[in-house]
């Protein structure tokens, strides 16, 4: 079992963006300003594994630059390989 931290590549970092970007007030036009929300927001995966029956799969964290107003979402896939909130 790995239960370390994995980084989150850019087409992730996209995905969470559509998912959750609006909860922090942004909207993107360009490439650059989403390259620099993905340089400034703090990410990490894992290959979850539940040590009863149940999830089995991606977990991210994402925190935004601040530590205050926002606290941390935490993401899975759902049955359709899609991004929910957990």
């Amino acid at each position: 079992m790995l239960n370390t931290p994995l980084k989150v590549s850019t087409d992730e970092l996209k995905e969470i963006y559509e998912l959750v970007g609006y909860k922090w007030g942004l909207e993107f036009e360009s490439l650059n300003e989403f390259a620099g929300w993905a340089d400034s927001v703090y990410a990490v995966k894992f290959r979850f594994h539940s040590g009863a029956p149940g999830y089995v799969g991606d977990l991210f964290i994402v925190q935004g630059d601040a530590l205050t107003g926002h606290p941390p979402i935490m993401l899975i896939r759902d049955k359709a390989d899609k991004l929910v909130e957990a």
